[in-house]
């Protein structure tokens, strides 16, 4: 009888233990999950604009950056003067330019001294008209005086005289006045010309634009020396030394973002019906086994590339033999973005990790604790 009670009681302690083990790890028994899962981030190549030698590093290979700190600066001198000769002529063009427009005042004083000449003319023309009257007048009065000897022969003469000295001072009035015309003519013609010179030489200029144009192109390039993190991150696989030398839009170091982490997780292929965008997902790093990440899946990845069929040698498809009674299922890639990373937690791309799906919780605020994958199947 005791040997039964001891039995039976041992059974039982292994049924609970059992029971307890299984209701602790039954999540990694009903829901999809691997143990190939990957961690990912956006690695950025960093190019430099301009080709140089380096003349500042002030930053170490792994070290952090924040978006904006210099990551190394290219020798600024050479860049400096190209900026100084471009300025350099476009202020030659300027000058020109205000050459110019002193030539427009010039000849607009010309325009006004012309236009002033015309008037001066046409006055002149009409006291010389009112002179002739008057002359004419005076002159026919002494003609009709002499008869009756009112008057004398020398002051017909003079009246006559003065009559016709006056009518040529109109004819030189007259002839001054299509001068002055002429002389306004020419003034507005100069005036024109100088104008388009003013024109072709201003802001609509091809020169003064091409001009402009080199500033702002070498006023780039002396930015382009200082190169810049453009994002938080740590640098990588840096290998560049003082005095190295930077090709333009060659990499010369990576910079991983350190705030587009994500996990893909690389599911069998009779698995993925299971898993549904907004799922809740469990990763745990196989550098931290004990503390396992919240995510919820993005998306089930749509294709991956075919092994089979592929071109081989005389371009005739490669076909792979396979055992007529394995069939291996094939991985497709899930996209798991991360909503909870403790703190002790230090992603690295590359890292391996296993993930878990709880299937069915899009749309549940599913708050259950997951305990992280078990040893076995890390």
């Amino acid at each position: 009888m005791k040997n039964v009670i001891k039995v039976l009681l041992t059974a039982t302690v292994v049924i609970v233990a059992v029971l307890m083990v299984f209701d602790k790890y039954r999540d990694y028994v009903v829901n999809p999950w691997t143990r190939d899962g990957q961690v990912c981030a956006q690695v950025i190549q960093i190019t430099a604009r301009v080709s140089g030698p380096i003349a500042d590093l002030p930053i170490r290979d792994n070290q952090f950056v924040k978006a904006g700190d210099l990551l190394f600066q290219i020798d600024p001198r050479t860049f400096e003067a190209a900026l100084a000769q471009a300025r350099a002529q476009l202020d030659q063009t300027g000058g020109n330019v205000e050459a110019i427009e002193k030539q427009v005042e010039a000849a607009r004083a010309g325009v006004e001294v012309s236009r002033a000449s015309i008037e001066q003319a046409k006055s002149a023309i009409a006291q010389l008209e009112a002179t002739i009257a008057k002359n004419k007048a005076e002159y026919e009065r002494q003609k009709m005086m002499l008869p009756n000897r009112a008057t004398s022969q020398k002051m017909v003469q003079r009246a006559q005289a003065n009559y016709e000295v006056s009518l040529q001072q109109k004819i030189s009035a007259q002839f001054g006045l299509k001068q002055a015309w002429a002389g306004l003519d020419q003034s507005q013609a100069a005036l024109a010309q100088v104008q388009a010179q003013l024109v072709s030489l201003g802001e609509s200029n091809p020169q003064r634009r091409a001009a402009k144009a080199a500033v702002r192109q070498a006023e780039l390039n002396v930015e382009f020396t200082r190169v810049r993190a453009p994002v938080n991150g740590y640098v990588t696989n840096l290998s560049l030394r003082l005095g190295s030398q930077a090709v333009a839009n060659q990499p010369v170091l990576a910079l991983v973002d350190v705030n587009s982490y994500w996990i893909h997780g690389f599911f069998k292929e009779n698995l993925i019906t299971d898993i549904n965008a907004g799922d809740r997902a469990v990763v745990t790093l196989m550098t931290y086994p004990e503390m396992p990440m919240e995510g919820r899946v993005d998306s089930v990845g749509w294709g991956i590339a075919q092994q089979d069929g592929s071109t081989g040698v005389d371009l005739l498809p490669n076909i792979a033999p396979t055992f007529q009674w394995i069939r291996l299922a094939q991985r497709i890639p899930v996209r798991i973005h991360l909503t909870d990373v403790p703190k002790e937690i230090k992603l690295r791309v590359g890292t391996t990790c296993s993930v878990l799906v709880m299937k069915g919780t899009a749309k549940e605020d599913d708050q259950r604790s997951v305990p992280p994958a078990p040893r076995l199947l890390q």
